[in-house]
């Protein structure tokens, strides 16, 4: 367990010291500050759309995170060749990947803390007020849909040989399941057999983020909370899906032949 924690250590380290993360907080920075600055703030709709759009920057920031860190982890690893002496301490490739998702999870986690705590400033000066247990579920939500994320990146890091490919595919996945996962099931019962009966079967296979994404519209229109129970249900789906997912890159790096 020591290994996995150290190897989460590095992740976390090397994040913080690429540019991704300053890059993009600062481009959102601007632009939920420039937003902000308009003359019209305190009118309630103004306040939404400013909201709205810093929690899409945040959304798709946070996304770009986790993929292009977790695609970059075991490929870098090989073409560096500082896998062999890590896998020789030894270390073995189930605690490699298990270090590898904690540690990109863990970042992801703090980079959240830093995104959340800039739009807590912006808002809260201008609205008056903190809701504190809104921004816990939101924060929370988007942390465990962030954790499917970096296992399903981490999953394709060992299928494919390229990070840019891996990232370019697994963006293409997540977006086509935020975007048309919540409607795979109406579209398939008005589609014939076989492809209805594949629709379904593909509706209940796949993680469905957009339910992650959707507690975003509870802060900007400052609806009621989620129960606490619903939360805790859906960090179990998360973590059952990642589980399945990690077991599953565990599997096919194992059989991987690593050459020199």
């Amino acid at each position: 367990m020591n290994s996995v924690f150290c190897l989460a250590g590095i992740v976390i380290k090397e994040l913080y010291r690429r540019k991704d993360f300053y890059v993009l907080f600062v481009l959102t920075a601007i632009i939920t500050l420039l937003l902000g600055s308009v003359n019209f703030f305190h009118e309630d709709k103004i306040v939404r759309y400013v909201k709205d759009i810093c929690l899409l920057l945040i959304w798709l920031s946070s996304l770009v995170i986790a993929v292009v860190t977790t695609a970059r982890q075991i490929p870098t690893e090989r073409e560096s060749r500082t896998i062999f002496p890590l896998l020789a301490k030894p270390v073995t490739r189930g605690q490699l990947v298990g270090g590898k998702f904690l540690g990109c999870w863990l970042a992801c986690g703090i980079a959240l803390l830093v995104f959340y705590l800039f739009f807590a400033v912006v808002v809260g000066a201008k609205e008056g007020r903190l809701p504190l247990s809104q921004y816990f579920q939101v924060i929370w939500m988007q942390w465990w849909m962030l954790a499917i994320v970096i296992a399903m990146v981490l999953l394709g890091s060992v299928l494919f040989s390229a990070p840019s490919a891996n990232a370019t595919i697994c963006f293409a996945a997540i977006l086509a399941i935020l975007i048309l996962g919540g409607h795979l099931h109406r579209l398939a019962a008005v589609q014939p057999s076989p492809l209805g009966q594949a629709l379904s079967v593909l509706y209940f296979l796949i993680p469905h983020l957009e339910w992650f994404y959707a507690v975003r519209e509870r802060l900007i229109f400052d609806s009621a909370l989620l129960g606490w129970g619903d939360c805790l249900l859906a960090a179990a789906y998360a973590a059952a899906y990642v589980g399945l997912l990690l077991v599953a890159t565990w599997t096919v790096f194992r059989r991987k032949i690593l050459t020199v």
